[in-house]
């Protein structure tokens, strides 16, 4: 049901975003630079982390740590002895870093004399490893093309429309790639506007140059099965077409009844078990969020609608107060203050898309299905229609087995929503105006 992806969605970008600002959370220790042009000049020796912040960077010195990097074009010359964390338009490695490399830009390069000692974890546009250059462990790229003419040592694993290999793998390959069959071979490179950097142009689908070399096994999918030059592949070949061209069975009629009614099960006893649990803890809220639906449908609609425009206002408005705070707090060096702008800013971002959640796939339905249970007992048996379980259970069969009705089912699913969330946001905007009692 719709439901489903949209609760699914919302839970992952929740735990996205706590996610990158875990990773982000050690910077706070540690000191910084910022500016619009940021330079490491050669024979300068950073001893220990360094994380930095502007429109260009250029490290030509040492860096004994880490080093977390900021900008529109990054330039490594020198060396990193730690591990590069890196986000920006254009970045380019000539030198040497001496663990893993984490970067993710519009374009990435890796000159003829850049050296990685760990793994490379990349997401881009178009990645680029020339000749000369060497990754000591493993490749993996996600973006839009990818020519590899450097050493790996161990594995690769690519997900992108092209992919180009020129080079030795000394491990196994697996590439996830886009449709040989479209394209033109002969068309210019990707152009990125301001880009400092010369695109190559990579053939649409996996090209595998006869002087390549795969230590292990290679396992690829795309549209067209490739002619493997002899020799280039130690191991095992296996290739698998994409599943947009796979062929999916179609389920017969009597699966789709028996996976119906599957489904209409699950959705009352679900309903019904949340169901009773808010009758028992908050049965004051289920009256007047019913009653409310049943004086004015209408604007409970119109409620509905806001109560989702909120929602995603809100989700967008907390991430920038959190950017913001956290900007001038580095910038004063409120380094308590920033872990508190943070972790109350997550914090609400988890309480929000939790609520919302709940409210949207479940409450709303659970008050709706309610209302509508008493308005049917009300014409058959009005004495039932007063019971505290009767209307939920009639109600919710009523509702799960109208939403499973194909084209019919989403046209109730959104209306139930719209109605159940606008008696919530008016029963929230009740009990917020209410002042407290006088004593």
């Amino acid at each position: 049901m719709l439901r489903k992806p949209l609760i699914r969605i919302l839970v992952s970008a929740a735990l996205l975003t706590v996610l990158i600002f875990s990773i982000a959370t050690p910077a706070l220790a540690f000191d910084g630079r910022s500016g619009d042009t940021v330079t490491i000049p050669a024979g300068e020796v950073v001893n220990d982390d360094l994380y930095i912040s502007a429109q260009t960077v250029v490290v030509d010195g040492t860096i004994k740590g880490d080093l977390v990097a900021f900008a529109q074009t990054i330039t490594i010359n020198g060396t990193v002895e730690g591990d590069l964390i890196a986000a920006g338009r254009d970045i380019i490695i000539n030198g040497t870093v001496k663990d893993g490399v984490r970067i993710a830009g519009a374009t990435l390069l890796l000159g003829e004399k850049a050296t990685i000692g760990s793994d490379l974890i990349g997401a881009g546009a178009s990645l680029e490893a020339r000749k000369g250059s060497s990754i000591g462990q493993d490749a993996v790229f996600a973006g839009g093309q990818a020519l590899l003419a450097g050493d790996i040592v161990r594995n690769v694993n690519v997900a992108a429309g092209s992919l180009e290999l020129r080079n030795a793998v000394g491990g196994n390959v697996k590439a996830d790639v886009g449709r040989s069959d479209q394209g033109d071979s002969n068309a210019p490179g990707i152009v990125i506007p301001g880009s400092s950097i010369k695109v190559p142009s990579v053939k649409p689908g996996l090209t595998i140059d006869p002087a390549a070399k795969i230590g292990g096994t290679l396992e690829y999918t795309t549209s067209k099965q490739l002619n493997i030059p002899a020799g280039v592949v130690a191991g095992k070949v296996t290739y698998g077409e994409p599943k947009d061209n796979e062929v999916v069975p179609q389920p017969t009629t009597t699966e789709l009844l028996i996976n119906g009614g599957l489904n209409i099960v699950r959705t009352i006893i679900t309903l019904l078990l949340f169901g009773l649990l808010l009758l028992w803890l908050f049965p004051s809220f289920i009256k007047t969020t019913t009653e409310r639906i049943k004086a004015a449908p209408l604007p409970s609609l119109g409620w509905g609608i806001v109560h989702i425009a909120a929602f995603f206002f809100a989700l967008l408005i907390i991430p920038i107060a959190m950017l913001v705070g956290g900007i001038a707090s580095g910038l004063l060096t409120l380094w308590g203050i920033l872990g508190a702008v943070l972790f109350f800013g997550l914090l609400a971002i988890f309480a929000l898309v939790v609520s919302f959640a709940l409210a949207i796939g479940f409450v709303a339905q659970i008050i709706v299905s309610i209302l509508g249970g008493k308005l049917i007992l009300a014409g058959i048996q009005p004495e039932m229609a007063e019971n505290k379980y009767w209307p939920l259970v009639i109600g919710v069969v009523i509702y799960a087995i109208l939403i499973a009705i194909p084209f019919l089912g989403p046209l109730v699913w959104c209306a139930v929503a719209l109605l159940g969330l606008g008696a919530v946001w008016h029963f929230g905007r009740e009990m917020l105006a209410k002042k407290p009692a006088a004593v």
